[in-house]
């Protein structure tokens, strides 16, 4: 069990196990967190302004936050009352599944604002993590509203009154009609997606999957990283060659309550081994 202190308007952690800034904050669930020379972490989440850092001491600070934006908003976003202990005990009678949780060891589930991460999905097919991470910024450049520091993420009414030709600016391809099409559904309440996470995960994937451009990938990535939903499962082409390689493609039975927290071990896990898929 952790401890948690306000002082300074900042936010002190401490005795939080299984908690990693880098592994959780860049490996491919948020793409708004850039680390400085000092291992400071900053980014804007849920329209504020956050910069964290944990020290040698393994305390986790959270500057210039108030107890109530700790409260209502980063307790939830960095998933701090999950016990991820627990989740690796029950993983880790497969061998396999305990070796790979060892390499992902301090990954926590982001629980991110659903617009956000849906658009971001959407912009991240058939891309890389650089090129995500520029068309975003533009987004919140062009059309979010700016903070103290950083910018909002642009609301989907916002965005659906957009055309293809503003859209230009971002450079995203044949994504930006997706952009469109997911905005302009959300903003006339075709979608809702604050319902999502209390449906069952078949029904709330089958809602994401009528907007043009999602398929199940992107639509299990948002019931991932912003509607609870630990029993998605995205697949791309790193998983689906994990999977065949270390498991015969099959997900070992125990994980299957956790199918999304293990997803995450095992793409750490053969991001960082270079597994051998051939």
């Amino acid at each position: 069990m952790y401890s948690v202190e306000f002082k300074n308007n900042s936010v002190y952690i401490k005795g939080l196990e299984n908690f990693d800034l880098k592994n959780t904050l860049d490996c491919g669930q948020a793409f708004r967190w850039e680390c400085d020379e000092n291992g400071k972490w900053f980014g804007v989440a849920f329209n504020k302004y956050l910069e964290l850092e944990k020290t040698a001491d393994k305390t986790v600070i959270l500057y210039n936050v108030t107890e109530e934006d700790f409260n209502n908003i980063w307790l939830e976003y960095f998933d701090l009352n999950r016990n991820y202990n627990e989740i690796i005990t029950a993983i880790s009678s497969n061998e396999t599944l305990k070796t790979a949780a060892q390499f992902g060891q301090g990954i926590r589930v982001l629980n991110q604002e659903p617009w956000e991460t849906l658009c971001s999905f959407i912009i991240s097919q058939n891309n890389n993590i650089k090129r995500i991470k520029g068309i975003i910024k533009t987004l919140c450049e062009k059309f979010g509203e700016p903070l103290e520091k950083g910018y909002t993420f642009p609301d989907a009414h916002k965005i659906s009154k957009l055309t293809l030709d503003d859209l230009s600016v971002l450079k995203a391809g044949f994504r930006a009609k997706y952009i469109l099409d997911a905005a302009q559904k959300v903003a006339k309440g075709e979608i809702d997606l604050n319902i999502l996470k209390d449906l069952n995960i078949d029904e709330a994937r089958n809602e994401l999957l009528k907007i043009k451009g999602v398929g199940p990938k992107v639509a299990d990535c948002a019931l991932l990283f912003s509607h609870r939903h630990i029993e998605a499962f995205p697949k791309d082409v790193w998983i689906k060659r994990a999977m065949s390689s270390l498991f015969d493609g099959q997900l070992p039975k125990e994980a299957i309550p956790f199918a999304g927290i293990v997803q995450q071990y095992i793409f750490y896990y053969a991001r960082e081994t270079k597994l051998n898929f051939d």
